[in-house]
């Protein structure tokens, strides 16, 4: 994928949907936005080629890396994209990403939310009410709501 190839996250057609969402409540990547992964390497699937989703010990592998990132970069919000994120900064394996997606969760005095992987959406491209587009138009909005009741943006 092209994300391990640039060594950066959300750099293919998920990272280009991700800008999209975030330009769409006036929000920018580069600016107001820290973006990163919660797992570093994507793990081969089968045939090596392939990409499959990370298990829970390499999730765990990775988990004191994102902390420390977290902790320097100091976000007062943090978007989890996904499963594999939000297992790592919330713990959480009981409850899908479609249970939490859309609620405020405070991890170390941060704002946190689970959101919809860009990749899901691009799988899912249906746009009527109740839909994992819809879902994730509202949770974008709520995000930009949190961002202004924070006054971040504004210095």
């Amino acid at each position: 994928p092209q994300e391990d190839k640039q060594g950066k996250p959300f750099v293919g057609p998920s990272g280009k949907l991700l800008d999209q969402i975030l330009a769409s409540v006036q929000l920018e990547s580069e600016r107001d936005v820290f973006i990163t992964n919660a797992v570093f390497r994507l793990p081969p699937g089968e045939d090596g080629r392939a990409v499959r989703k990370p298990t829970t010990p390499e999730i765990n592998f990775y988990k004191p890396y994102l902390t420390a990132i977290i902790r320097l970069i100091n976000p007062k919000i943090i978007l989890l994209t996904g499963a594999v994120s939000m297992q790592s900064v919330l713990n959480e394996t009981k409850l899908g990403i479609t249970k939490l997606r859309g609620q405020w969760f405070e991890v170390e005095g941060r704002w946190v939310m689970p959101i919809f992987h860009p990749a899901y959406l691009l799988r899912n491209p249906d746009k009527s009410p109740g839909s994992p587009k819809a879902l994730m138009w509202q949770d974008i909005q709520e995000v930009r709501r949190k961002y202004d009741e924070l006054g971040l943006g504004s210095n």
